[in-house]
């Protein structure tokens, strides 16, 4: 049995847990509703319960604390929550202005695929969900101020004074929110938001890249299917779900789909067969197949959960965009190239391609499709290549890619990958001229150097 069988057997229900739990904590991150929501319901409760402490406390506090306190009357404290409550609305409108802004121009010059991690943006959520705070803790706290016409006056002196500090942070909120909204429309800022987060999440999914790799069983000749049960992006598997299903039944599952590919319902997205000698029940088969149906999730949109290749699609979205006539950078275009290679480079000491959970035993009981690295380095280099057949800076940048690629190589089918890919492009390259065309033959050699171990420094 592998250390990696040993660990996930060992860890299978924690691991399934955590899983769950990366799943619905993403559900939440990428969505701008949610902090929010949460600091609103915290804001009525804290105007709710402030004004209590007021009174449990009234006439009791030190003069030295007292003298730091909100000391104007009934009328005093109207105006200070009703100012706060109207300002911090008109401020909340136009943080929501600026967001909506941001998104549509995520959407417009970079890719609609982008607008997932801008309203992931913790720094976007909680200045959102501080003015809401703070707005409506004012008009919570500005309903229990009675003034002396009534029969018993009351100002709530601590909850007026933590609306006056809620208002002092909102605007220091807003300053440094608009400093890091500059910052976060540059494109160097959105390549490496995506970059760090395609990689955190093959590091968390994949393994590192070992030469014991359990074998991998061969599928029958007529195995039972498991139909999708919806149409949209396979964006989540429940690894655990899938072998216990598995052994229960004393069969190999074998998903045939990777997390992030499209599917249609009532078309085969996984296969599996039984390992006893005799055919299994129709009951058992038919149980099987929910159970693997139940595992398997679909929706509308793809998301970096345990998704390896969605990051490097945004990058590239971010390449072609910025290729096309209509905003035609290429310079944006070779910095999106920069951040594939970054990412390409990571996953080369990962282990890519079918993945097997093995059972307590070391039996193979699942396979799970995943991406390899040519499929990969493909998806990177292919409209590049085709798009910016053009641009000398472009074809410069895939090829210095493919050279670092081949020099951090360390099996035969990832230097195919890239051999393959260099021959694709060495085919868009003769439309260039005399010097360019000897810079381009002068990089291809070094490609092939690299994959040989060599590597030129002048």
């Amino acid at each position: 049995m592998t250390d990696d069988s040993r660990t996930r057997t060992r860890q299978g229900p924690v691991g399934a847990a955590l899983k769950r739990r990366q799943v619905f904590v993403e559900a939440i991150r990428s969505r701008l509703w949610p902090v929010p929501a949460a600091a609103v319901l915290l804001a009525v409760l804290a105007g709710i319960g402030m004004p209590e402490l007021d009174a449990a406390v009234d006439d009791r506090l030190p003069p030295t604390v007292a003298g730091y306190l909100f000391g104007g009357g009934a009328d005093a404290a109207r105006e200070v929550l009703s100012a706060i409550a109207g300002s911090l609305i008109t401020v909340t409108s136009l943080t929501f202005s600026l967001t909506l802004v941001t998104l549509q121009l995520a959407s417009s010059q970079y890719s609609p695929r982008l607008l997932r991690t801008f309203a992931a943006d913790r720094v976007v959520q909680r200045t959102l969900g501080l003015f809401l705070a703070t707005f409506v803790y004012a008009l919570t706290v500005l309903r229990t101020v009675r003034s002396d016409t009534d029969d018993s006056a009351f100002v709530p002196q601590l909850a007026v004074t933590t609306a006056y500090l809620l208002a002092v942070i909102s605007v220091l909120a807003l300053v440094l929110f608009l400093g890091h909204l500059v910052r976060q429309i540059r494109v160097e800022a959105v390549l490496e938001q995506v970059r760090a987060d395609t990689c955190e999440t093959a590091a968390r999914l994949l393994p590192a890249d070992r030469q014991d790799r359990p074998t991998l069983p061969v599928p029958p000749p007529s195995p039972h299917y498991v139909e999708a049960a919806s149409s949209g992006f396979l964006v989540e598997l429940d690894e655990h779900a899938l072998l216990a299903a598995a052994e229960q039944a004393e069969a190999v599952v074998w998903v045939s789909r990777p997390v992030g590919s499209p599917v249609l319902a009532g078309t085969p997205v996984a296969s599996w067969w039984s390992l006893r000698p005799q055919p299994p029940a129709e009951d058992e088969a038919r149980r099987l197949c929910e159970r693997v149906r139940g595992a398997l999730r679909t929706g509308s949109e793809r998301t970096a959960v345990q998704d390896i290749g969605y990051g490097l699609r945004q990058l590239t979205d971010v390449v072609v965009r910025a290729l096309s006539p209509g905003i035609n950078d290429p310079t944006t275009a070779v910095h999106g190239l920069v951040s594939c290679t970054a990412v390409l480079g990571d996953l080369l000491d990962l282990r890519l391609g079918p993945y097997p959970l093995c059972d307590e035993h070391g039996r193979v009981r699942v396979v799970l499709a995943r991406p390899t690295f040519a499929e990969l380095l493909d998806l990177v280099c292919t409209q590049p290549r085709l798009y910016g057949a053009d641009d000398p800076a472009v074809l410069d940048a895939l090829l210095s890619m493919l050279r670092e690629l081949a020099w951090k190589t360390t099996t035969a089918q990832q230097r195919a990958a890239i051999t393959d890919q260099l021959g694709r492009l060495r085919e868009h390259i003769p439309g260039h001229g005399t010097a360019t065309r000897g810079h381009f033959d002068e990089l291809i050699r070094q490609v092939g150097d690299a994959l040989e171990g060599r590597w030129q420094t002048s």
